[in-house]
């Protein structure tokens, strides 16, 4: 990442610190876990998406990861942030300010118009993304428990590769899954 990029993400992290304070964006609060747990999570999914420009869509984006990270890392992807809490929208709002390629929509995911090459969400269950995955997404790369992995590659609707552990070792996977062409 260059020097820019990187203080795109110390700017959130400071705005994400201050605002976390008042409005609960996340019970991760210490510094390491903070960076480890959102930010290196969410730059690892960005690195494993297509190297071409795409069109993204973070549902239930809450302070922003995945999709801030990604959108800092792909200035080459326009991504969208679909929030349904408004107050955790305006957080977005404000925190998106000086990234051209990001949009925020404050709306439920069933209300969100149009398609995207990708869907990207960060500990969103799959019962509540699946119907606008199968209407709106070619494909998925969800941050998740190995628990609820299990689930989804026994699911059968996408086409899931298997499990991605994150290279630290933590809990959390990377699902990547390809949307069947005639749900699309």
């Amino acid at each position: 990442m260059s020097p820019e990029q990187t203080a795109v993400l110390f700017s959130h992290y400071l705005l994400f610190q201050r605002w976390n304070r008042v409005l609960n964006l996340s019970s991760i609060v210490d510094f390491d876990s903070v960076v480890l747990r959102h930010y290196c999570e969410s730059l690892f999914l960005g690195a494993q998406l297509p190297n071409e420009p795409l069109s993204v869509v973070d549902i239930g984006s809450g302070a922003g990861f995945p999709g801030i990270p990604l959108a800092a890392l792909r200035p080459d992807c326009r991504v969208c942030l679909v929030e349904s809490h408004q107050r955790k929208a305006v957080f977005l709002k404000e925190a998106t300010r000086g990234l051209s390629n990001v949009e925020v929509q404050a709306q439920r995911a069933e209300h969100v118009a149009g398609r995207f090459d990708w869907l990207v969400s960060r500990a969103v269950a799959w019962r509540d993304l699946g119907a606008f995955a199968l209407r709106a997404v070619s494909q998925v790369a969800l941050l998740t428990s190995g628990s609820e992995s299990q689930a989804l590659l026994a699911e059968g609707i996408v086409s899931w590769e298997p499990a991605m552990p994150m290279p630290w070792g933590r809990q959390t996977v990377l699902m990547i899954g390809r949307v069947p062409r005639e749900t699309c």
